[in-house]
């Protein structure tokens, strides 16, 4: 299962957050939806115009009402950080855009990648918007899961949205192990998809199932590779379990 197939699944009505909007690949589908009202947040600013500039196409011209764009990153606290662009080819390579690491160790190693591009950027913590009815969060923001999550840490214990969250150790070493911790301590069960059928979290094994090399200009990955895990507060696990068609929320049966 893909993250819009989740999200479309156990959608509820009410704000959906997307953190690392990219070109709208979700915000879109997502404010298709009856009742949803999609806060989207990209900080790379030619990233942003693009994502504006496909909402706009979407909708006659304007950016939708239930559609509010946001040029901030998500994070811990309010301030200003260095967003980290690798370029390869002479190509900036959008979709590894990091406040988590500053690639400069991984282009010691690798003389392919040429250049870093370092954009400021600002960032703010979830939990200021005070948001009331948040039903669900997609989180792609390349290793700076952690500290967008403890931004968000009041949020999700008032609204208990769900989560689908990409978690990569070439992006931050542990994180695989650090974020599911994380959301645990906050009342969230873990779980992801392979080979057609629901694992929990705790049966994820990083060594065969997450290798990748961290340059940006490699493609190298072991096969499977799972990098994106779903989060759902409890009571709502059964209503997991009933999508994926398991007998018990733990079991591991097929679709």
């Amino acid at each position: 299962m893909d993250e819009l197939a989740f999200h479309r699944a156990l959608f509820r009505p009410g704000t959906l957050v997307d953190a690392g909007a990219h070109d709208g690949a979700l915000t879109l589908p997502l404010a298709a939806l009856p009742g949803a009202r999609v806060l989207a947040f990209e900080p790379l600013p030619q990233a942003f115009a693009r994502l504006t500039a496909a909402l706009r196409a979407a909708y006659g011209g304007a950016v939708p009402p239930q559609v509010e764009l946001y040029p901030q990153a998500l994070g811990a606290a309010a301030g200003r950080m260095a967003l980290s662009v690798p370029v390869v080819g002479g190509v900036a390579q959008e979709q590894w855009a990091s406040l988590a690491k500053d690639y400069q160790a991984i282009r010691a190693a690798d003389p392919r990648v040429e250049a870093i591009r370092r954009v400021e950027v600002e960032v703010l913590a979830l939990d200021s918007l005070a948001l009331p009815d948040v039903t669900a969060i997609k989180v792609d923001v390349e290793g700076a899961e952690a500290e967008m999550l403890l931004g968000a840490a009041d949020t999700l214990r008032r609204c208990r949205p769900v989560l689908s969250v990409e978690i990569e150790e070439r992006h931050r070493a542990g994180s695989t192990r650090e974020v599911p911790r994380l959301l645990a301590g906050l009342g969230y069960r873990g779980f992801f998809e392979l080979d057609g059928a629901w694992h929990d979290i705790a049966a994820f094994d990083a060594g065969t199932m997450q290798r990748a090399s961290p340059s940006p200009a490699s493609f190298e990955a072991s096969d499977p590779y799972v990098f994106v895990f779903f989060f759902v507060p409890p009571e709502r696990v059964a209503e997991l379990a009933t999508l994926a068609r398991l007998d018990a929320p733990p079991g591991l049966r097929p679709y």
